[in-house]
């Protein structure tokens, strides 16, 4: 599949969190994205000549729906960042967000149980 842009992608949200969608139905839910209603049809048939989506005829209209699954397309996004700036190795990105003072308690929480379930396994 080829790759999927940034402006594909928040289409791509869009049907992930519901579908099937008509292409107007796709349009009201990013009116605050504030673009018009050709770019969201352009990126829609973008898409599906990627296979990213499928349609089905409903009436007059086409109904969109996801085919590309939205825990494949991040486990392939995550995949492109570690090995293009990190060499494919995860503790150079967790540095890295700890140096910039981005974790929070939170996320070190998280990391530290996640950590602690690896050492059982």
């Amino acid at each position: 599949m080829s790759q999927i842009s940034e402006a594909e992608a928040v289409v791509m949200e869009v049907l992930w969190n519901r579908h099937p969608l008509g292409a107007d139905d796709v349009v009201t839910a990013l009116a605050d994205r504030d673009w018009a209603e050709p770019t969201i049809k352009t990126l829609l048939n973008r898409l599906l000549t990627k296979g990213a989506i499928s349609a089905s005829r409903d009436g007059r209209r086409y109904l969109y729906s996801p085919v590309l699954q939205r825990q494949a397309w991040v486990a392939e996004q995550s995949s492109g960042l570690l090995d293009k700036l990190f060499a494919g190795r995860v503790a150079p990105l967790v540095a890295h967000f700890s140096q910039r003072g981005e974790l929070s308690a939170q996320d070190i929480a998280e990391l530290k149980k996640l950590i602690q379930e690896l050492d059982h396994d």
